[in-house]
């Protein structure tokens, strides 16, 4: 199962897509934006799992697709 992630980036003035937790793929200006582009990443690579980080990189969702 792959897993994706949203998470700010340091300064918390963008959001990262990134998949198994290595490296970013894309950085988004809204974290809405991110994590549509995330959900659609994981709903085409099932199974998968989606983890959505707040500012503080604690996980507050977490969708299986």
């Amino acid at each position: 199962m792959k897993e994706y992630s949203v998470v700010p980036n340091k300064d918390v003035t963008g959001w990262f897509v990134k998949i198994e937790d290595v490296s970013p793929t894309d950085l988004y200006d809204e974290r809405n934006t991110a994590i549509e582009k995330a959900e659609e990443i994981a709903k085409e690579n099932k199974p998968s799992k989606l983890l959505i980080l707040d500012q503080n990189h604690e996980i507050e969702e977490e969708r299986n697709y």
